[in-house]
């Protein structure tokens, strides 16, 4: 079924929902959806998946056409960066020069929050060419997890939509046509539901809040409270 060049609309079962159980027009179980959108990654394209907080598009952050297609498919600016997205911690340290404990990493993830570390060299240099920093997450969400886990390799995510409440699919329909495969796994957040917390630890003993995001004063508990960082107000 990954063959066909068509948009494929694929419906998660809902993990302890006590809600309706989703109708699905397939008998496509959760494992085969996993598949499918690795084999669509993989191939360079872009997809759409739930994460916890938002849904997005991705594609293989390696790969420098279909980083340059998600712009293309979500009309972005091209000096907007993208972050990236891993299975696991210690994948971090691939992409990134970590300059905070791994306990740290751990307090924050998987969880609603992107870290900001300047890049290693492993990164593909044309994934924002124009910064020396770049954005990681671990989203805390039973699909994208293990979906990183089997590319073996970070992907490229933005927002697939603009609204900051609650977040559907259909939000996005106009672009589907653009997409090889589109996860539906129901609706995620809430009408005070915002984005990811952004934060900057690029720097020793520092953080800098670049967007608040819907986990900010967690977020600012571990890092001042527990490990005793300070807030460093300058933009470098």
């Amino acid at each position: 079924m990954c063959k066909e060049p068509k948009t494929k609309l694929l419906r998660l079962y809902p993990p302890n929902s006590n809600g309706p159980t989703v109708h699905r027009e397939t008998q496509t179980d959760d494992a085969e959806i996993l598949s499918c959108t690795v084999k669509a990654l993989k191939d360079g394209h872009i997809v759409a998946v739930p994460t916890d907080t938002i849904y997005g598009l991705a594609c293989l952050a390696q790969n420098s056409e279909a980083v340059k297609k998600i712009y293309e498919v979500k009309e972005r600016n091209g000096q907007k960066p993208l972050a990236i997205c891993v299975g696991e911690i210690q994948d971090i340290y691939h992409y990134c020069k970590v300059k905070v404990k791994e306990d740290l990493l751990g307090d924050l993830l998987p969880g609603p929050v992107t870290l900001v570390f300047e890049r290693s060299e492993k990164l593909n240099t044309n994934l924002n060419p124009f910064t020396s920093l770049v954005g990681v997450r671990i989203p805390d969400h039973a699909f994208m997890r293990p979906l990183c886990q089997m590319c073996g390799e970070p992907l490229a995510l933005t927002s697939a939509n603009i609204s900051s409440n609650t977040s559907t699919v259909e939000e996005f329909q106009e672009l589907w046509s653009k997409l090889a495969v589109v996860v539906d796994g129901g609706p995620i957040g809430d009408q005070t539901r915002q984005g990811s917390t952004v934060i900057d630890l690029s720097i020793l003993d520092k953080y800098r809040v670049i967007r608040p995001g819907c986990a900010l004063s967690a977020t600012l508990d571990v890092l001042e409270h527990k490990y005793g960082l300070s807030e460093n107000s300058k933009e470098e």
